[in-house]
């Protein structure tokens, strides 16, 4: 009994344990311009360009279709300190004319002023 405890103890350590390892974001690919939007249907995301200030990560971008027609936004991320540089997480973004708004998975770490995005 006193084994089989202590191998469950232990298999649920390893479990916690990975769960809250910390990430790689230097392995992280660099940000490009353009990239796909998390919302998928073909949009691209271009012009993002994150500055830090304030607690946030803030950048205009275009959304842009598959047919050209070009939406102008902003977002805002929570910048948070994580392995020396910045990461930028908990995205809210809204349309420059008022018309549309939410939220996005999008991440990027930020660190000596290289901008890399989370992996796909």
């Amino acid at each position: 009994m006193r084994k089989t405890m202590m191998t469950a103890v232990a298999a649920a350590l390893l479990a916690i344990g990975g769960a809250t390892a910390a990430e790689d974001y230097g392995s992280w690919p660099l940000l490009r311009d353009p990239f796909p939007s998390t919302g998928g249907g073909g949009i691209m995301i271009g012009g993002y360009d994150p500055v830090v200030a304030d607690g946030k990560c803030t950048t205009a971008f275009t959304a842009t279709t598959p047919d050209g027609t070009i939406y102008r936004n902003r977002v805002e991320f929570d910048a948070v300190p994580a392995a020396g540089g910045i990461l930028c997480t908990n995205g809210r973004w809204r349309a420059e004319d008022g018309g549309a708004s939410g939220t996005t998975p999008f991440r990027v770490f930020i660190k000596d002023g290289v901008r890399r995005m989370a992996p796909d």
